[in-house]
């Protein structure tokens, strides 16, 4: 879901991943890291329930640009 910002919210089960499209330099970080949550050949290129909360938080912390944010969910 988008919120009128250039953001878009991926909803999991355990964790929310918003990305901002304007702010990702494209260092694919989220890519490498954890390609079962973040693969660009499938849509929606971010699944969050394919890994667990922890490990997706991780990856998302490690985003140099700041285009990726997490949430808990519940």
């Amino acid at each position: 879901m988008s919120d009128g910002s250039g953001k878009k919210t991926y909803e999991g089960r355990s964790i929310a991943v918003t990305f901002e499209a304007g702010r990702c330099r494209h260092a694919a970080e989220c890519v490498r890291g954890l390609p079962e949550v973040f693969d660009i050949e499938q849509r929606p290129w971010i699944q969050p329930d394919n890994a667990t909360a922890d490990r997706t938080a991780e990856v998302v912390r490690r985003c140099p640009s700041g285009a990726l944010e997490y949430r808990r969910v519940g």
